[in-house]
């Protein structure tokens, strides 16, 4: 079966290939996005879920992309408000850190960058008269408050996928391409599920695997070079009970993250190992070791390795920059444009600035196409907004009519699907959510069948949501049996 000619068909279905199709789309072009595996089922569900401008960049004067990062943190908490919230970071100061000045004018810098509009300045704290003191060494009696974005980058990268769809592009998971070669139209597509498609333009969104796809699927002869990066995260018991997240300064020169992380837990994050190959990623004895003594370095009751709940790691994709190690290495993105025209490979980027990788691509691509997505909201956070208001403020609003319109649900049931769905709650919770498998209803997971490509239960309980951390075997054995019987009827 021949699926027909488009005008675009992005291989990778992460943040930049789902962004670049939503963008695409909405721009009036015909798109085909496929992946080999579920969307966002790589780097883009393992990252530390920070949208952020990347304070510790500013010491190797990436002022450039610290910039337009913290630019784009702005806007993603506007366009996506219910998968983003402003987070509060506390930076303690001692004698094994970096001087008090260096990181007050550090600090003053990365506030006055780029505008900010919802998120407060930093400040200084004295740890013995503020909660955020609690966890921590006594030793450690200063610290600094500064703000940044916390994002549930699954379901960002499912929201993308979302309206791409819905603007008429064809979204393929699980369907590999397994050839390709160039006609006078631009190429001829074969697909893991025996189908074919053509298409003016590729671009190569596949993360780790770039250089291997570039080469061995599409035979292009400029394949990239990647420096392949793992970032290893521990999540524990809880550290604290604010929601402070804590950014830890390392003996060696790095900063290590401790996150509130699904109201339970804490993330703990990330390492910096270069490897050989991206598939399986899996944390190392040595990243676990790392972790726990970063962590430990400041916490007044240290984390032992019954305190880890959960493991996870993912591989950043880097531009290979010969000269310099990983923690030097830019993380701003490199558009490979390969010779014969017809075809980019995106190397690098951040999660932050996906949207803008997106309109880079097209900018080159679709020269007369107009940019769009910076005032649109993503499916989930078009509720409605007063004149003046941000995302943020519309979304505070929207939840408190929505636990008022539905309080018969108990509210934190309420909350955790307006986190997850956003206004896609609205209809689950006026149908009924249907039965209750231990923790996750029949309901939604329905949903996440019909409208986010979910086929099986870790789908549903690691990147659709994190109800994998809560559910009980018993639950989580239910939900793989509740999908085994859902997709054999179908």
């Amino acid at each position: 079966m021949n699926r027909g000619h488009f005008d675009l068909l992005i291989i990778g279905a992460g943040v930049n290939g789902a962004g670049l199709a939503r963008d695409a789309a909405g721009r009036g072009l015909k798109v085909a996005l496929v992946d080999a595996a579920d969307i966002g089922g790589a780097t883009s569900s393992s990252s530390t879920k920070l949208i952020h401008g990347g304070l510790r960049y500013l010491e190797f004067y990436e002022f450039r992309l610290v910039r337009k990062a913290l630019a784009e943190r702005e806007v993603l908490l506007d366009i996506a408000a219910h998968l983003t919230r402003p987070m509060p970071f506390v930076l303690p100061v001692g004698p094994d850190t970096r001087p008090g000045w260096m990181i007050r004018a550090g600090l003053f810098l990365y506030d006055h960058l780029a505008r900010r509009e919802q998120v407060p300045g930093y400040s200084k704290v004295v740890l013995r008269d503020d909660h955020a003191g609690q966890p921590l060494d006594k030793r450690y009696t200063q610290a600094f408050r500064y703000w940044d974005g916390w994002v549930d980058d699954a379901r960002l990268v499912i929201a993308n996928a979302q309206d791409a769809s819905s603007r008429s592009a064809l979204v393929l998971p699980r369907t590999a391409v397994t050839g390709a070669s160039r006609t006078d139209a631009g190429w001829q597509v074969i697909l893991g599920d025996a189908t074919t498609l053509s298409a003016a333009h590729v671009v190569n969104c596949t993360g780790p695997w770039a250089g291997e796809v570039a080469s061995g699927i599409l035979g292009l002869p400029d394949a990239p070079r990647l420096r392949l990066v793992q970032g290893a995260h521990l999540v524990t018991r809880r550290i604290g009970r604010g929601q402070d997240s804590y950014i830890l300064q390392q003996p060696d020169g790095r900063i290590v993250f401790i996150i509130p992380y699904e109201n339970d837990f804490s993330l703990i994050g990330t390492t910096e190992t270069t490897i050989e190959s991206a598939n399986a990623p899996r944390i190392t004895e040595a990243e676990t070791e790392y972790l726990l003594a970063a962590a430990n370095r400041y916490l007044s009751r240290p984390l032992e390795r019954a305190d880890i709940i959960s493991t996870y790691a993912g591989i950043r994709p880097l531009v290979l920059e010969e000269s310099k190690g990983a923690r030097e290495t830019s993380r701003d993105w490199k558009l490979v444009a390969h010779e014969g025209g017809g075809a980019i490979t995106v190397v690098g980027g951040k999660i932050t600035t996906y949207r803008l990788l997106a309109e880079d691509v097209l900018g080159r691509l679709f020269p007369e196409s107009k940019r769009w997505t910076a005032g649109q909201p993503l499916p989930g956070s078009d509720f409605p907004r007063a004149p003046g208001f941000s995302g943020q403020q519309a979304w505070a609003k929207w939840c408190d009519v929505l636990r008022m319109r539905y309080s018969d649900y108990d509210p934190r049931i309420v909350d955790r699907l307006a986190r997850l769905y956003g206004t896609r709650a609205e209809a689950m919770l006026e149908g009924g959510l249907g039965e209750n498998l231990g923790g996750v209803f029949t309901a939604e997971l329905e949903h996440m069948v019909a409208h986010e490509w979910a086929q099986t239960a870790e789908d549903a309980l690691w990147r659709r949501s994190k109800l994998g951390l809560h559910l009980s075997p018993d639950a989580a054995r239910a939900v793989e049996r509740w999908f085994a019987a859902r997709f054999t009827k179908s």
